[in-house]
């Protein structure tokens, strides 16, 4: 049976600038690949290591890129080694099967959405109302299936995102904030649910999987192994959970760890780890 491993980008195996915590001389940096480029300028990076071990990922497991990106956003990016067979994009909302979205999956996902939480019309008005234009720089909706904001942290009202969680979590939304990233997110659009169905249509008996936000923790808890790095919102919040690992790790070297901790546990599938029931 095929290993399954899916894993966030962001902040969990690739790195903007200002992400990558390189604490180190910089005569000892690690050589960086950059994976992004944006308006032809580079935006994000790996470890050259890390590189090499994506691409023996790609021939020891299915791995399954699972972000939170628009579908245009992930499509910036480009990964070494194999192109994956499955991609999951928006949260959950969009699975992509050889770079092209299941229609059926998306339909089923929108006919969740609308039996279950307020509508985004509602919550992206609420956005706008709410937030101060002295600390936010952008305002965009996703896919037409969630919303979120682009905001100077160092302005952002200390109470203002537990506020807005409240006032969410009551219309069946949930909130994220990552980096410069205020999320507003449906409870149902989930990374869990569509590393579900990739699992169900592949046979996967083992499920892997990495993150670092508070949108990631469904994924995590789902999955048979999980790793955390020690930066982001599960980190910050002391978050973690049976088979998941908090590693030592931020920024790029957290992303190099988890590469490594994928390949061992990928090519070691009967070492003992459990098979998760949910998955089958």
């Amino acid at each position: 049976m095929p290993v399954l491993v899916a894993s966030d980008l962001d902040r969990t195996l690739i790195y903007s600038s200002a992400a990558l915590a390189l604490t180190m001389p910089d005569a000892r940096a690690p050589r960086l690949l950059c994976v992004e480029v944006h308006e032809a300028r580079p935006l994000s990076y790996m470890t050259e290591t890390a590189a090499r071990m994506l691409t023996d990922l790609g021939d020891a497991a299915v791995f399954v890129p699972t972000t939170t990106r628009t579908r245009k956003q992930y499509q910036r990016i480009n990964l070494p080694g194999p192109p994956p067979a499955y991609a999951i994009c928006a949260n959950g909302g969009h699975l992509l099967v050889d770079g092209v979205t299941d229609a059926d999956w998306h339909a089923r996902v929108q006919a969740r959405l609308a039996d279950e939480c307020a509508p985004l019309a509602e919550v992206s008005e609420h956005l706008l109302r709410s937030a101060d234009p002295v600390w936010v720089r952008k305002h965009r909706i996703a896919e037409d299936l969630f919303a979120y904001l682009v905001v100077e942290r160092e302005l952002l009202p200390g109470d203002w995102v537990k506020e807005l969680a409240v006032w969410a979590e009551n219309r069946g939304w949930t909130v994220s904030l990552q980096g410069r990233k205020i999320y507003a997110v449906p409870k149902p659009l989930t990374k869990s649910a569509a590393v579900r169905e990739v699992a169900r249509r592949t046979g996967a008996e083992l499920t892997l999987a990495a993150g670092d936000s508070l949108l990631d923790a469904d994924l995590l808890l789902a999955a048979d192994r999980g790793w955390r790095p020690a930066h982001g919102e599960l980190a910050d919040a002391g978050w973690t959970a049976p088979e998941i690992t908090a590693l030592p790790e931020r920024g790029v070297l957290a992303g190099e760890r988890i590469l490594r901790e994928f390949l061992r546990a990928a090519r070691q599938p009967n070492d003992g780890t459990a098979r998760h029931p949910r998955w089958a």
